[in-house]
């Protein structure tokens, strides 16, 4: 490709990136989709000399070109792929040393809590607290002489609290602190941690990013040319990479991402409000609406409001399970970010590993599920959840 072709694709607007970034036609047939390449070795000219790519785990084309088009859309210089998002939470937090102390904000992913607290505690010998980052003064009270780094994951999953990033960062450099953002709900299309002082942020790839609900895969991005080289190192030590199928399937999600993305958000919004205003609904939390804790904040961070929805219904296990089971366009399953709509009950089922008195004080509740609204039609998405409303109302009478 040109030089002008390339400054094109990575200066351009976000879909220009989505689309052409870290990727060239095929020198060979011209072919404008990135092949899968499926070598897990290359041949070297000479010891040592060689195209850049020696095997398989330590690089592959396929997932250079997906690295190179996700770390573009954070605006970041270095991007790396990993076998799940798990994964790459778990390599980041091999960049520390045992006894090493991490803060991590209270309501995160519960595969995230339960590495952190059932992992790496007791295997790496690390110490972990979980703190309320919107508490004025939390942070700073809850760093050590042995913190080394700070956990954000905003908005949370699943209570959709919003850290505010770029103070948090502030906080935490004037210690020394490394600072990683899970992005993963927001995506780099409404939101890039790293120009707001974020050193590493992170993504499970199989949620908004690749989009399709076929992908398997971890991704972290950074500026910091010492970060990179650290975890490029214990992405090859370690071994959790990605296949290159993975990769390419990726790379055709992502292209759609600017497109989803505006869809999500506007099925979302009016999801939220109709749910807001339902007899059996409790509350609602959704950063686009004006009762979110922290709207301000969203407006001020986030470009938009993604697509995830957190629901207490009125009452408890039961309307839950009434709610969930009489669902049909919402597929009741894990995950989120997809194409289609998804529903869950967190406290039974994502975050079933958090410790029940830990579940109480975040508030997630029997009474709460999780949406990722789709992108399907509008007016059939809330059809499909008064339909399931007003079944939890007929049992409850």
């Amino acid at each position: 490709m040109s030089e002008s072709k390339e400054l094109r694709s990575v200066d351009a607007g976000f879909g220009t990136k989505a689309i052409h970034a870290g990727q060239h036609p095929d020198p060979i047939t011209g072919a404008v989709v990135t092949p899968i390449s499926l070598a897990t070795t290359f041949v070297q000219t000479s010891p040592g000399d060689h195209t850049g790519f020696e095997y398989g785990r330590t690089g592959n084309p396929t997932r250079l070109a997906w690295e190179n088009c996700v770390a573009a859309l954070e605006g970041a210089k270095y991007g790396l792929a990993f076998s799940s998002g798990s994964a790459c939470t778990a390599t980041i937090i091999n960049m520390l040393n045992s006894g090493d102390h991490v803060i991590c904000c209270d309501d995160v992913y519960g595969g995230t809590n339960r590495y952190f607290s059932r992992v790496a505690t007791p295997a790496n010998g690390m110490k972990f607290t979980m703190v309320d980052l919107n508490k004025e003064g939390a942070l700073e009270q809850a760093i050590q002489p042995n913190t080394k780094m700070l956990w954000i994951e905003t908005p949370t999953n699943p209570t959709l609290k919003i850290c505010d990033i770029k103070k948090m960062s502030e906080i935490a450099h004037k210690h020394n602190l490394i600072v990683v953002v899970d992005n993963t709900f927001m995506s780099p299309y409404f939101q890039n941690p790293l120009a707001l002082g974020a050193d590493i942020v992170v993504h499970s790839v199989s949620k908004y990013l690749n989009g399709h609900s076929d992908v398997i895969m971890g991704f972290c991005a950074t500026n910091d040319e010492a970060h990179y080289t650290k975890i490029k190192f214990l992405q090859n030590s370690i071994g959790a990479v990605p296949s290159p199928f993975d990769c390419f399937l990726a790379l055709r999600g992502v292209k759609t991402l600017h497109v989803r993305m505006e869809a999500h958000a506007k099925n979302a919004l009016a999801a939220a409000q109709f749910l807001e205003g339902h007899e059996m609904v409790e509350k609602v939390i959704y950063p686009g609406l004006a009762s979110h804790p922290q709207y301000e904040l969203a407006k001020a961070q986030m470009k938009g409001f993604g697509g995830m929805i957190t629901v207490y219904l009125k009452g408890g296990i039961k309307e839950s399970r009434v709610f969930l089971e009489n669902l049909k366009l919402f597929a009741l399953a894990e995950s989120l970010g997809a194409v289609e709509s998804l529903a869950e009950h967190p406290a039974i089922m994502t975050h079933a590993a958090v410790p029940a008195d830990q579940r109480a004080v975040l508030g997630i509740s029997d009474g709460m599920c999780r949406l990722s609204v789709g992108i399907e039609s509008v007016d059939d998405i809330i059809s499909d959840l008064s339909n399931a409303l007003n079944a939890v109302k007929a049992a409850s009478a």
